[in-house]
C-alpha cells in the first residue's frame, strides 16, 4: 500500500515537473511560444515592476508569451542545478555572476555572444560585461549593480567632529579605524569587566557594526580598494590562491576593530545585514557597512525623526574601487527559442525598464543610459552618492572561478567568521584560504 501511494506520488511530481520543463514544452498548438523567466526579486517594489514588465511584454507580443516564476536567492544555485540535470530548467534566468561559472562551464547556459542586439552591447560596459564572459562566450547579461557604502546615524557623525568623507575624498582604510574609534564611547576602549559604556554626544556604543553572516563576498568586494585579488589565473589558464599582504588588509582592520580596538561590535559578526538595523535605529551602532539596497529597509523601518547618511566605504590603494557580482539574466541552452528569450531580455533592458528596475530593487543599473537617469542622481535617500561610486566598481575577484560556491561555503566562510572573531590568527586564516582553497579548486579544473 504505501509503495503504491509513493509510486502515484512519484509520478504526480514527474507530471508537475515536466509541465514545468523549458521551451520543447512550451509551444501551444497555434504556434504560440510560452517562455518561462525565473526572477529573484523579492522585495515588494521589485517584485511589482518585474511583473508589470512581463504583463507589458505579453500585451504587446501575442505570439511569444512569457511566463512569471518567482524564486530565491537563498536556494537559486542548488535549484538550478537541480533543474539543469533534469532538464527543467527555466527558458530565461535571474542569477547573479559570481553563480555562473560552473553553469557556463558545464554547458547548461546559452552563448549569447552571436545573440545580443548591438544597442544593448554598447550601452553595458566593458567591465561589467566581464562579470558574465568565461571562456570565448557570453552567458549572461549584467544588468543592477549593488556597491556597498557606510550607512551612518547623521547626527552622531556630525556631532563627533570626525572628518566627514565624500566620493571626492573618502577615508582610507586606516581613517575609518581612526573614526571608528572616535565614534565609540570610550574613544574605543574596551570597558573593563562590569563597566557599561557611556555614549557621550557624538558616540555610540559602538563606532561600526560589521554584520558578516556572509563574509566572503564583503572582505572580497572590499578588497579591490587595497589590490586584494586572491584569485590568480595562471598561463595554463588553471586559478590558484595566494594571500598577499593586499589581500590581508582589509581583513586585518575588522579584525582589530572587533578585537583590539573595541570599535566594532563581535556581536554582530553572525548577523545579517537586516539583524543590525534595530541597534542602528537606537544608537548602538554609529556606522554600518551595507549593500546599497538596505536604503529601502531603513526608509520603511527607521522611528520617525531618524536622520542618517549614504557614505562611500574606504579607499585603499587603488583608491574607491571595490568589486561587484552584478545581477544577470541568461538563457538556458535547452531551450528552443533563444531569439526569443534574448529579445525578451532586450526589452526588460531598455533604458526606461533598466531605470524601473534599478528604483524597484534600491540598486544602480549597469547600463549608461539608465545610469544617466537623473532620477538616479538625486541627493535624496543617497542616491547621488551610489551612482558616483558606479565608475569605480569592477569585477569581483571569484567572476571566473569554478568551484567558487564550494569553496566559499566550505572553506571560506568558517574560515573568516573564526578570523574575525579571533579564534584564529593572520597565520591560520591564510593556511585555510590557501591550501584547504587550492583543493577544492583543483578538483574543479582537471
Amino acid at each position: 500500500m504505501r509503495t503504491t501511494t509513493r509510486l502515484v506520488a512519484a509520478a504526480a511530481t514527474t507530471v508537475l515537473l515536466m509541465s514545468g520543463c523549458s521551451g520543447s514544452d512550451g509551444d501551444a498548438a497555434d504556434g504560440r511560444i510560452t517562455l518561462r523567466f525565473q526572477s529573484l526579486a523579492w522585495q515588494d517594489e521589485s517584485v511589482a515592476v518585474n511583473k508589470e514588465l512581463v504583463k507589458e511584454w505579453n500585451a504587446a507580443h501575442p505570439d511569444v508569451r512569457v511566463e512569471y516564476v518567482q524564486g530565491s536567492w537563498d536556494s537559486v544555485h542548488d535549484q538550478l542545478l537541480t533543474s539543469f540535470e533534469g532538464g527543467e530548467a527555466p527558458d530565461i534566468i535571474h542569477d547573479a555572476s559570481d553563480d555562473l561559472a560552473d553553469f557556463a562551464y558545464g554547458g547548461y547556459l546559452a552563448d549569447l555572444d552571436g545573440l545580443l542586439p548591438d544597442r544593448l552591447k554598447r550601452d553595458i560596459p566593458e567591465q561589467s560585461w566581464r562579470t558574465t564572459k568565461f571562456g570565448d562566450g557570453v552567458y549572461g547579461v549584467p544588468f543592477l549593480q549593488e556597491p556597498r557604502v557606510l550607512i551612518a546615524n547623521k547626527k552622531i557623525l556630525e556631532a563627533s567632529g570626525v572628518r566627514i568623507p565624500t566620493v571626492e575624498q573618502p577615508w582610507t582604510w586606516a581613517e575609518f579605524r581612526s573614526a571608528a574609534k572616535e565614534l565609540t564611547a570610550g574613544e574605543g576602549r574596551k570597558p573593563a569587566a562590569g563597566e557599561g559604556r557611556k555614549p557621550a554626544a557624538g558616540q555610540a556604543e559602538y563606532g561600526v557594526a560589521w554584520p558578516l553572516k556572509d563574509p566572503v563576498s564583503a572582505t572580497l568586494n572590499l578588497s579591490r580598494s587595497t589590490g586584494g585579488q586572491l584569485f590568480h589565473r595562471g598561463a595554463d589558464d588553471k586559478v590558484t590562491i595566494r594571500y598577499t599582504g593586499a589581500d590581508a588588509e582589509v581583513p586585518a582592520v575588522i579584525h582589530d576593530q572587533v578585537n583590539n580596538d573595541g570599535s566594532a561590535s563581535g556581536a554582530t559578526l553572525g548577523m545579517g545585514g537586516s539583524d543590525t538595523l534595530p541597534g542602528f535605529f537606537g544608537g548602538k551602532y554609529a556606522m554600518v557597512p551595507l549593500g546599497f539596497s538596505y536604503r529601502q529597509q531603513i526608509i520603511q523601518q527607521a522611528p520617525k525623526g531618524f536622520e542618517w547618511t549614504v557614505l562611500p566605504a574606504p579607499a585603499g590603494a587603488d583608491g574607491a574601487t571595490q568589486g561587484v557580482s552584478p545581477q544577470t539574466l541568461s538563457v538556458a541552452e535547452d531551450t528552443r527559442h533563444k531569439e526569443e528569450a534574448v529579445a525578451f531580455i532586450d526589452f526588460l533592458l531598455r533604458p526606461e525598464n533598466m531605470v524601473r528596475l534599478a528604483q524597484g530593487d534600491w540598486m544602480l543599473p549597469t547600463g549608461t543610459a539608465a545610469l544617466a537617469d537623473p532620477s538616479l542622481h538625486t541627493a535624496k535617500d543617497g542616491w547621488s552618492t551610489g551612482a558616483a561610486l558606479a565608475r569605480d566598481l569592477l569585477p569581483a575577484p571569484a567572476q571566473t572561478v569554478r568551484g567558487y560556491p564550494e569553496w566559499k561555503d566550505k572553506v571560506a566562510t568558517p574560515a573568516l567568521q573564526e578570523y574575525y572573531s579571533g579564534a584564529i590568527d593572520r597565520a591560520e586564516l591564510e593556511k585555510r584560504l590557501v591550501k584547504d582553497g587550492n583543493l577544492v579548486l583543483a578538483r574543479y579544473q582537471r
